[in-house]
């Protein structure tokens, strides 16, 4: 069931959103080679509960207040202290706050150093995948058309995209309906209306967009070991535009 929120609700969600925007604005600096998953973890654990927070994914049983997924992993890497970031690495950090009861969903994906050309251009792209399903998400239209714009840019690209994980609705739960596939789909596909809270996150492969779950049970890689870019945002949805919940440049 699609949870519809009223706006005292999304205000709620609203302000979870912002907390983790400016978490970005402030950590995200320091994520350079050199520091270990760990570390990373560690620093946005520290600052979500510094600011009265708890870390979403924890609900989740995840090992960790962030999915640090590097390179060939596409989500859900657990935080290690043997798992150093290195130069050239693309680093997806994918974080959820749950500030007093409402919930943010957000990644960032971020390039260390001098990348390989084509690395930052799947960067670019996964990028102009995420505006365009944010674009397409608006009152009438339906999940399907998000799809449809996601896959059409990653594809004419020449990326693979991935079908087996989507977005979905967020705000009360971590995981709420819809799924939102980032390929097209067949079967139920819901109009898009009024209150609804979405988090809308391209999942792209530099090769097949098939994927494999690693033997700890959370981590999915690319099948064929190729690189892997995530961007994500939470939207909500009013009658007459579509807000970035969780946009860093909300002030």
């Amino acid at each position: 069931m699609i949870r519809i929120k009223t706006l005292e609700e999304i205000d709620g969600i609203r302000k979870a959103c912002h907390l983790t925007a400016d978490m970005f604005n402030e950590l995200l600096p320091k994520i350079k080679a050199g520091i270990s998953t760990y570390d990373i973890d560690m620093l946005f654990k520290n600052y979500i509960e510094s600011h009265g927070g708890t870390p979403a994914w924890y609900q989740e049983d995840f090992p960790g207040a962030v999915c640090i997924s590097i390179n060939e992993e596409v989500i859900h890497g657990m935080p290690s202290k043997k798992r150093i970031v290195r130069e050239g690495d693309l680093v997806s950090l994918d974080v959820g706050i749950n500030l007093n009861g409402y919930i943010s969903d957000t990644t960032h994906s971020v390039l260390i150093g001098k990348v390989d050309p084509k690395v930052r251009k799947l960067k670019e792209v996964t990028e102009g995948c995420l505006r365009a399903g944010i674009a397409a998400c608006k009152v009438g239209n339906r999940i399907g058309d998000i799809s449809k714009a996601v896959f059409e840019i990653a594809d004419r690209n020449g990326y693979g995209v991935v079908y087996d994980y989507c977005g979905h609705g967020v705000g009360l739960e971590v995981h709420e309906d819809p799924s939102i596939p980032n390929v097209p789909f067949r079967g139920m596909n819901p109009r898009i209306k009024p209150g609804m809270v979405l988090a809308i996150e391209p999942m792209i492969n530099l090769g097949v967009p098939d994927v494999d779950l690693l033997d700890d049970g959370w981590t999915v890689v690319t099948a064929d070991g190729e690189v892997s870019c995530h961007e994500e945002h939470t939207v909500a949805v009013f009658e007459d535009h579509t807000e970035i919940l969780t946009d860093l440049n909300y002030k």
